[in-house]
């Protein structure tokens, strides 16, 4: 080594240490204790020149203490070699212990180990060295180690360190892990895992030995047939060609062995099984000595199985039973058989036992055959329905007067219509109970029959906290099977004509969007028509009220809608239902008490905003609706809100819910627009989050979102733009980024909030840690807009403070919008940013000379309408369209735009979406351009990222919003915050 000089001596001694390996101890010598590993294994390339070894030093002892695995040791001390300055003197137990090395590195090189059947089990395995006869001095040699290492009290070194360097080279050696699975599926389910009875049996089994007898045996158990019951007898198979197993049949001569030769041909004739006639002649030579063996490998395996008369041969030979009861055909296929296995016997069930064994005895409401028929019409989920118990195991039905006789036999195991079947008794009684208890009372409603149809079975009461509830499903008739199939199939529902005095077309979807509200309406059943946007559920929804009124009359209707949209349903009510008497109740002169009560008798559909539902409750509440509408239904989306409480409260003979995104960002705001439609139909909101919200948000259980989907599919028509049966023939939406850096100021201004926000995350609660996190993603989302959003500047000046040069996403909005305004087409750009929105409005004025409407939530109802008149109207000067996000997001027809510019992200794929369709919808003419502005090394382009991985989830059933941003880490905030200094603009 490098630096040293002086020759010193060192005597290292070694012993094996149980779950470590082996210890190798050395005094302090002056200048070498700090550095003893790296002297002693400086040429070792497997410790990595000792940088694998693990160092430490024994304070009692003052002792250095080098550990080492049983594989690096045995490579070390088979062949030493330290630094050549260093002379290192081995004790006698550590030289015994390089001894002992170098053979089991020529053993393992030599292939002279096998498996310790001694001391093997299905918890450890255990090998042993084997050295073949010819190498006799090895063998000698062995054997006086083993001995020597004892004496010295190293027990565990002789028999432990074979096997720690096996699995040490199991676990991390790729050719021989390869090896070993491959021998594990040679041997066969569980033959590596649990010992056979017999040392030579188990060889035989893993591949180690060969076994010469032309025929495997197995213990088979036969079922009843018309001449016998249970049975247990051996069968044999033939080794080399496999194929069907041949049962041995009972001989008459006993277990005495006969007074003959005593060879094995004579010898076969005395046992309890012959082999078949048609078996080769040569198995008849080993058939009496391995069926001994077999019988005896049973009897000692099943010691209480043995045969009471006689209990044994002549000779001493102790022989399994051969015919069973019922019971004890249970205990073999449930205990005896998995005994036998764990004893290395082969053993042969019923094919149909482990189907069966699975198979729970299921509470079956049968339906009775009237219900959902003509003569007995359904109207509402809380109808209760007429069904008679039915006892189910796999495909054998019982009746309750049947199963009751059963459980009186207290049989396990028994054949019904030629089907085999297990009765557990504890289940039987259970069933019993509560069949005696509660099964006459217990009542089903419709919404029980759809739930247990839909999700595969429901829960019955407990019978008490710590016993699992019993479940039942449900057999549906023909007439029901047959209407949830049309709930479920849209295109088998019978479809109604159009209303004679509908002013327009309906296309055949449209037309089939209205069968099903009529449909859903004849059984007093409320629907969520979840269309995408654009694809025209206003026009549906309006069809079906001139339906309604041409087929038995209109009552007063109610349509809550968001107040920006209030102008759009007047018009299209107006084109396409000229008929339909509307009262608009909005505004500060809207109708009040006997006043309001007597314009909504007089109206067919009265049109009022979310935000006046809670307000005019009262009025509200007066009226008995025959419809009440909710458009853009997840605005009730939050089930405490007073808005969502007062409009659960109404009273109506049909509910219906339109939306797009029945569920933005939670699997509660579906719950909330289900339990207004049809209320309870998905249970409490708390056995709601409990049984489906958190298991599928917190696992993602695709078994569960499946069986949800199942679940609420009847009350909600979903159909998407791109889906071929639809056939809109729109023109393409071509959707793209725009990149944009930072200017070196919003740099500054991000890192700076960056370096804030970590700083302060150190020593933050979990609640302040939330409220900091939101607070800088709204900072930074400011920053990457225009640095004025943030300061607030100068916001009594004009256009200074805003300068578009000190942001290149305003800048670039300014070109982009220039150029769609010299090629004659129109853009909507939408921000989250009130302030933001309405200085793109006067610096678009500025540079265009055009007027640039703005839409935000303080616009008054007969502006918005203007405004929107005004930009769907070609002839009228103007190019853009700024509106806010969540006042523009929603229910407008803006197809005079063919350009769709994200000025800044919302980081929700389905709002996005629904901003984006207020141009991609039916009326547009022309491809759709949709630009996203992403500012490059922002958190804006890490999350655009995410939100491309995270759309499949939203469309699966669930998204997020961007709280889940609060549960990152500290070290995956900064990664997701951090700004890439590349990025900036130099």
């Amino acid at each position: 080594m490098r630096g040293y000089t002086g020759a010193e001596t060192i005597i290292v001694d070694g012993y094996w240490k149980e779950g470590e390996g082996v210890v190798l101890t050395a005094g302090h010598a002056a200048g070498l204790t700090m550095r003893l590993r790296h002297l002693l294994f400086a040429w070792h390339e497997a410790s990595w020149y000792g940088a694998d070894i693990d160092e430490r030093t024994d304070e009692r002892s003052k002792l250095t203490e080098l550990y080492l695995s049983p594989l690096v040791a045995m490579d070390y001390l088979a062949s030493p070699d330290s630094v050549r300055l260093l002379r290192v003197e081995w004790t006698e137990r550590a030289s015994k212990l390089r001894e002992y090395a170098r053979l089991l590195r020529e053993a393992l090189l030599n292939g002279w180990y096998t498996p310790d059947w001694s001391n093997w089990s299905a918890e450890s395995r255990a090998w042993k060295l084997e050295v073949p006869a010819a190498q006799l001095e090895h063998g000698t040699v062995v054997n006086r180690l083993v001995m020597e290492l004892d004496e010295q009290g190293d027990r565990s070194a002789a028999r432990m360190w074979l096997g720690g360097i096996i699995e040490e080279l199991l676990a991390g050696n790729g050719v021989v892990a390869a090896s070993w699975r491959a021998a594990s599926e040679g041997a066969g389910e569980g033959a590596l895992m649990m010992k056979a009875g017999d040392e030579d049996d188990w060889l035989v089994s893993i591949g180690l030995k060969q076994d010469n007898v032309p025929f495997r045996t197995a213990l088979q158990l036969l079922e009843p047939d018309d001449e016998a019951g249970w049975r247990l007898r051996p069968a044999v198979q033939n080794r080399g060609e496999g194929g069907r197993w041949k049962t041995l049949e009972r001989t008459a001569a006993g277990w005495r062995k006969p007074a003959g030769d005593g060879s094995d041909a004579a010898a076969a004739d005395s046992l309890r099984f012959r082999l078949p006639d048609d078996t080769p002649p040569e198995w008849q030579l080993y058939f009496h000595q391995r069926m001994s063996k077999e019988e005896a490998k049973w009897a000692e395996a099943l010691p209480e199985w043995t045969d009471p008369v006689p209990a044994e041969s002549e000779d001493g030979t102790v022989f399994i039973k051969t015919e069973l009861t019922d019971a004890e055909a249970w205990l073999f296929l449930e205990e005896a058989s998995v005994r036998l296995l764990a004893a290395g016997c082969s053993v042969l069930l019923p094919g149909w036992w482990e189907t069966v064994r699975s198979r729970k005895l299921r509470l079956r409401a049968k339906v009775k055959s009237s219900v959902g028929s003509s003569e007995q019409s359904m109207f509402g989920l809380q109808q209760i329905v007429d069904f008679d118990w039915k006892l189910a195991v796999g495909n054998v039905d019982m009746s309750e007067a049947e199963f009751m006789r059963l459980a009186q036999e207290n049989r396990r195991l028994m054949r019904i219509g030629g089907e085999w079947v297990h009765l557990d008794p504890d289940d039987m009684e259970r069933l019993r109970k509560w069949l005696r208890k509660s099964g006459g009372k217990r009542g089903f409603t419709m919404r029980d029959v759809l739930e247990m149809h839909l999700r595969g079975g429901t829960e019955l009461e407990a019978e008490d906290e710590d016993r699992e509830a019993l479940e039942a499903e449900v057999e549906l008739n023909e007439h029901l099977a047959a209407w949830i199939g049309k709930l479920n199939e849209s295109t088998e529902l019978p479809m109604v004509e159009k209303p004679a005095a509908f002013q327009g077309e309906l296309r055949h979807y449209q037309l089939q969007g209205v069968s099903w509200l009529v449909f859903l309406r004849r059984f007093g059943l409320g629907g969520c028509l979840a269309d995408d946007m654009g694809l025209g559920k206003t026009i549906q929804f309006t069809a079906y009220l001139q339906h309604v009124m041409e087929h038995g009359g209109l009552g007063p209707s109610l349509l809550i809608c968001p107040t920006s949209v209030i102008g759009n349903w007047e018009k299209e009510l107006e084109r396409f239902a000229p008929g339909i008497r509307v009262h608009v109740h909005y505004g500060p002169r809207r109708s009040r008490g006997e006043e309001f009560a007597a314009a909504a008798s007089a109206a067919d559909l009265v049109i009022s905003s979310y935000a006046l539902a809670p307000i005019d409750e009262e009025d509200f509440s007066s009226v008995q609706w025959d419809v009440v509408c909710l458009d853009e239904a997840q605005n009730i989306k939050n089930y405490y809100t007073k808005q969502s409480s007062a409009i659960r409260q109404l009273s109506a003979q049909h509910r219906i819910a339109l939306t797009g995104t029945p569920m933005e960002n939670r699997l509660t705001e579906l719950w909330s627009i289900y339990d207004f439609t049809n209320p309870g139909y998905l249970g409490t909101l708390g056995e709601f989050r409990k049984t489906v919200v958190l298991p599928i948000e917190r696992d993602r259980d695709e078994a569960l979102i499946a069986e949800l989907q199942r679940w609420v599919k009847p009350f909600m028509l979903r159909r998407v733009k791109k889906d071929p049966a639809i056939q809109l023939a729109l023109p393409e939406k071509n959707e793209m980024q725009t990149y944009l850096s930072l200017t070196v100021e919003q740099g500054a201004l991000y890192e700076n909030i960056v370096s804030d926000l970590l700083g302060k995350l150190e020593s933050a609660g979990a609640m302040q840690r939330r409220g900091l996190i939101l607070s800088a993603l709204t900072r930074l989302k400011q920053v990457c807009d225009h640095p004025n959003l943030l300061l607030k500047e100068d916001e009594a000046a004009s256009l200074t403070a805003w300068d578009p040069e000190r942001s290149n996403k305003v800048l670039r909005l300014l070109e982009m919008v220039e150029e769609i305004a010299s090629e004659g087409e129109r853009c909507l750009i939408f921000t989250q940013y009130v302030q933001m929105g309405a200085m793109l409005k006067r610096l678009l004025e500025q540079r265009l000379e055009l007027p640039t409407p703005y839409l935000y939530g303080g616009v008054p109802k007969a502006a918005r309408d203007e405004m929107i008149e005004s930009f769907q109207d070609q002839q009228s000067p103007g190019c853009a369209f700024v509106l806010s996000l969540k006042a523009g997001g929603t229910g407008l027809n803006l197809t005079a735009a063919n350009h769709v510019i994200h000025f800044d992200r919302w980081w929700n794929p389905a709002v996005e979406n629904q901003a984006t369709d207020r141009a991609f919808r039916i009326g547009q003419t022309r491809n759709v351009q949709v630009h996203k502005y992403v500012t490059l090394g922002t958190l804006e382009e890490r999350i655009d990222d995410m939100i491309k991985r995270k759309q499949l989830l939203n469309d699966q059933v669930v998204g997020q919003s961007e709280n889940w941003i609060t549960e990152l880490s500290t070290d995956e905030l900064r990664d997701l915050f951090s700004l890439r200094k590349q990025r900036l603009k130099g």
